[in-house]
Order: structure tokens, then C-alpha cells, then sequence
């Protein structure tokens, strides 16, 4: 009942500081004229503040430290003996979350180059590496299990990386990017929660908070009323690394404690839409000559506008695909084999683009 409570006032008390917080990141922005300008890649038409992801880390790290002032204040150190025995791991995902949270407020405001935030990330990747939080046992996956700390650790480096950019490349979207950041979040907040990691469970819960008021804004957000706002470097790194961390961080259980379903599997199933569209569109841009690291309009979002869906029908169809993504891939786990899961999903995420594709064509045709 205690950690049932904590998880509900972190999640409301962050809903609540958000809340407050970014109305006057509003406010700052329009009187600094701090906008995302609209250009031919672009699908809004105004300009639109993108400082809306300042408010991610301060209402997380204020709330979970609320949380714990509160408790204690009460007499109860229950969170204080928890935390006490995470604060290796935590400290270094408090130190690489306020790193990336600070690059990507720089790139928000005067630009930071791709190669400066790659290498800012692999700083925080080598902190979760250092902290003992990195890639152990491949789960049957390649058919491999246990793997050498050295090979866990550039697999966890990679990893981190990838998901980190794969989280800010499909924010593209009103709403896509915290949509699928929010669901991922709830699910590891409640994985942790029957897992008895209450420390990352009060974390993810606080970062839902966050995001789930950011969505507000976002997604009903007037730019004439100037009450939208988009998350921008800074929200998307954030919510990145911390994803990439609860990832790892469900990797480390066995299959024996979540019922027989595969650690990786259910690690990776919230994650897959992202991670899936970033190597799609990559490949595409390779096969094209073109430099994999500039922008374009070949995202899953881009081609279902492109047969005629509207932004919010866009945002709404591609979060219901990656929840069902995750419960096919939970259900099924315990059933079938990790390489034929991981095959299943590609074939199944190939012939979706496919119909896209073909869809499109004939849509232009017309």
C-alpha cells in the first residue's frame, strides 16, 4: 500500500508542477522569441515554442526528491532504505540525465552539432556501464545467453545511443514522441512496481507526470493562443536516456520473476515503433547516398500523412500500433522463440511499410 501511494502522488504532484512550470516556459519563450520556425520539412505552419522538454528533469528530479523529503518527514524511511541501496545506479542516471537534459537545452537554444551530442551520450552510456547497468545476457537472442562484461558493455553503448535518437527522430508529430515515450513509461513504472524496484517505479511514474502535461499542451495547444509548445532536444534526450536506462534496468531480471517472459523481449517491445522507423529510415537515406543524419520526410508519420491521415489520426494509429506491438511480444513470449519473435516483428513491420508504400502510390496516381 505504502509504494501504491508513493506512485500516485508522484505521478499527480508532477502532472501538478508541469503543470505551473510550463505555462511560464511559455512565457519566456514568447517574450524571447524563442520559436521552432516552420520550414518545407516541417508540418506546422506557426511558430511554436520548442522549450517545452526544460520542464522534464526539474518536475522528475523535484518530485522523487519530494517524495522522499515527505516520507521521512513522516517517519517512515521506507523510500530512504530503497534508495540507499539503488544510489550507485541512481546517482550516475541522475548525472547522465542532467547532462543530456543541459546539451539538449544548448541545442534548443544556439545548436549543438550531432557529433557533440553523440559524444555527450557515451559519456552517459559509459556512467550506466560503470554503474553496473549494461547489456549481461542476450536471452536466447542471435541464440545467445550469458555474454562477456566487454561485449555487454559496447552492446549497452550502442543500445543506449540508438534508442536515445530514435526517441528524438520520431518526434515529428504533435504528440507522437511523449504518446509513445508516455506509454513506454507507465509500462516500466508498473514492471517495476511488481518487480519490487520501487525506486525506478517512482521515477518512471514521475517522468509519466511530466509528459502526460506536456501532452496536454502539445496536442490542444493553441499556437495563435500561444499555449502549444514542442518538447525539442531538450525533451526528447531526457525522456531518451531515461527510457534507455529503465530498458537495461528490466534486462538485469530473470525470466523466472516476470512469468516466463523474456527479459529482453519485454524490454524492448515498448520500444520497438521508434527503434524500427530510425533504422528503416536510415537504411533508405544510405541506399539513397544521402547522409543518414540529415533530416527528411521518410518517417512512418510522414507516409501515413501521405495517404491522407491527419496529425492527430497519425499520432493516434502509430501509438495503438506500439501497444499492441508490446502485448503481442508479452504474450507471445513465453510461447515462441526470441529470434522468431524478433523475426515476426520485422516481417510484420516490413509489410506494413510496404502497404504504406503502395498506398501512397496509388494515392498519387489518382
Amino acid at each position: 500500500m505504502f509504494w501504491s501511494i508513493c506512485l500516485v502522488v508522484a505521478f499527480l504532484c508532477s502532472v501538478i508542477f508541469a503543470g505551473v512550470l510550463i505555462p511560464q516556459i511559455l512565457l519566456i519563450a514568447f517574450r524571447n522569441s524563442l520559436f521552432d520556425i516552420p520550414d518545407e520539412r516541417k508540418i506546422h505552419r506557426a511558430a511554436v515554442p520548442r522549450l517545452g522538454g526544460m520542464a522534464f528533469a526539474p518536475v522528475i528530479l523535484f518530485t522523487s526528491v519530494l517524495l522522499l523529503g515527505a516520507t521521512l518527514a513522516i517517519g517512515n524511511t521506507t523510500y530512504l532504505n530503497e534508495l540507499l541501496g539503488e544510489i550507485q545506479q541512481v546517482a550516475f542516471l541522475i548525472c547522465a540525465v542532467t547532462m543530456l537534459y543541459l546539451v539538449g537545452l544548448a541545442d534548443d537554444l544556439v545548436g549543438v552539432k550531432y557529433r557533440a551530442k553523440f559524444i555527450v551520450q557515451i559519456l552517459c552510456a559509459v556512467m550506466f556501464i560503470v554503474s553496473g547497468v549494461y547489456l549481461q545476457n542476450f536471452c536466447g537472442v542471435a541464440f545467445c545467453n550469458e555474454i562477456h562484461p566487454i561485449i555487454g558493455s559496447l552492446f549497452t553503448l550502442v543500445l543506449i545511443v540508438f534508442v536515445i535518437n530514435a526517441i528524438n527522430l520520431i518526434d515529428g508529430v504533435d504528440g507522437l514522441a511523449s504518446g509513445l515515450s508516455g506509454v513506454a513509461l507507465l509500462f516500466y513504472g508498473t514492471m517495476f512496481y511488481m518487480l519490487g524496484d520501487y525506486v525506478y517505479a517512482v521515477f518512471a511514474f514521475s517522468a509519466l507526470g511530466a509528459v502526460v502535461q506536456f501532452f496536454y499542451y502539445n496536442v490542444f495547444g493553441n499556437a495563435e493562443k500561444q499555449t502549444k509548445i514542442f518538447m525539442g532536444d531538450t525533451g526528447a534526450l531526457t525522456i531518451g536516456i531515461l527510457l534507455s536506462f529503465f530498458a537495461l534496468k528490466l534486462c538485469s531480471h530473470s525470466r523466472a520473476e516476470i512469468n516466463d517472459v523474456n527479459p529482453l523481449v519485454m524490454a524492448a517491445a515498448p520500444l520497438i515503433l521508434p527503434c524500427f522507423d530510425v533504422v528503416r529510415v536510415f537504411m533508405g537515406r544510405i541506399r539513397r547516398g544521402n547522409n543518414p543524419f540529415l533530416p527528411d520526410k521518410t518517417h512512418i508519420h510522414h507516409k501515413l500523412m501521405a495517404i491522407g491521415m491527419s496529425t492527430r489520426l497519425t499520432m493516434i494509429v502509430l501509438i495503438a500500433v506500439s501497444i499492441l506491438f508490446t502485448l503481442l511480444n508479452i504474450v507471445m513470449s513465453p510461447y515462441l522463440n526470441a529470434n522468431l519473435l524478433l523475426l515476426l516483428d520485422i516481417v510484420v513491420w516490413i509489410l506494413f511499410n510496404v502497404w504504406l508504400t503502395k498506398a501512397i502510390a496509388k494515392r498519387q496516381n489518382r
